[in-house]
């Protein structure tokens, strides 16, 4: 087995001290940006990675970033954070980093928990999920001054971009207007959308793609609406396409999830409209069994969004002193197009 690159492989390919080499995993700051960018040239070309435990020691840093794991409310788009989890997971222990996963019931017994971690030193940063406007989590941390990136924006009160705080987001707007416009080209004019209450945030962001696509082809389409979930779901569309001309005036039905795809291609078949192009968003297992095309959040691509934001997009620390202004990304979906 070939032996594991060390500092002094680093230092030697690099040009520079062996302290210089410490300085760039552990100080970036105060390394001049050429020397800097010559070291993690030699880092990434080495393969090298730093041993967790010593640096611990030696920086008194846990190397870990914590992250809150959501109850477990079962459903067929309940495996969108588990994936974000994993990839998160495999793409910090790549750069040497650890993740914490703990548990809290309500927002206040999750700061009471990350308190706890914080003055424990057992992490460095912590990943938020599911945030809103006025978030308590938030502001705790942006008080005690800890690096943090939610994944989700804060909404609820006016412009997401003027956040305190640094978030990710997956572009849901342009997730189903990619599904319109290929419903559009694929099934015909009259494209109706699938979705939930007004007021959700991120139910009324993927409605906005589908109303600006359909104002952009100068189509019209009727939108239906339910809560999310598969029984739900097929309920309220069969009893739409039980109403006289409905399923006869819709040539495709573009959806909030994949639960409500679901549903609603469910009601379809029951009506004798199997065909009906029907595109959900979240491409869980069970659209891709059922041949449903679907849109892809990539929660990959959000783990490492997160990640570079957090971290820098090559370094190794989580740093301490973080005066630069709060940083949004919008990842953008992809149409997995079936059938």
């Amino acid at each position: 087995m070939a032996k594991a690159p060390t500092v002094e492989d680093v230092a030697r390919a690099a040009g520079v001290s062996r302290q210089t080499v410490s300085n760039v995993l552990n100080t970036p700051s105060i390394v001049r940006d050429a020397t800097r960018e010559r070291v993690e040239k030699a880092i990434a070309d080495l393969a090298y990675r730093p041993h967790a435990a010593a640096r611990r020691l030696r920086t008194r840093r846990s190397s870990t970033i914590g992250i809150h794991l959501d109850p477990y409310l079962g459903g067929i788009s309940g495996v969108l954070l588990d994936r974000f989890i994993h990839a998160l997971t495999e793409r910090a222990s790549a750069r040497g980093m650890r993740v914490l996963i703990y548990s809290a019931r309500t927002a206040e017994e999750e700061i009471a928990r990350l308190g706890d971690l914080v003055d424990g030193a057992e992490i460095d940063a912590v990943v938020v999920t599911g945030t809103f406007f006025g978030d308590p989590r938030t502001g705790w941390l942006l008080e005690r001054d800890v690096p943090f990136v939610s994944f989700g924006r804060p909404w609820g009160g006016g412009n997401v971009y003027d956040s305190a705080h640094t978030w990710v987001d997956v572009d849901g707007a342009a997730g189903t207007g990619a599904a319109t416009r290929h419903a559009l080209a694929s099934a015909g004019p009259r494209v109706g959308f699938f979705g939930w209450p007004g007021g959700s945030g991120t139910g009324d962001d993927r409605e906005r793609g589908w109303r600006e696509a359909m104002a952009d082809a100068g189509a019209t389409g009727p939108r239906f609406e339910s809560v999310d979930g598969l029984a739900v779901g097929r309920e309220v569309m069969s009893a739409a396409f039980n109403e006289p001309g409905v399923l006869d005036d819709l040539d495709a039905l573009v959806c909030v999830s994949d639960a409500l795809a679901v549903g609603a291609h469910l009601a379809a078949a029951d009506a004798g409209r199997r065909e009906l192009l029907v595109i959900g968003f979240d491409n869980t297992p069970v659209a891709e069994a059922l041949g449903i095309s679907s849109v892809e959040q990539s929660p990959e691509l959000v783990a490492s969004a997160v990640l570079d934001l957090l971290m820098g997009t090559t370094g190794h620390v989580v740093p301490r002193d973080r005066d630069s202004a709060p940083e949004h990304v919008l990842v953008e979906p992809r149409l997995i197009v079936r059938g």
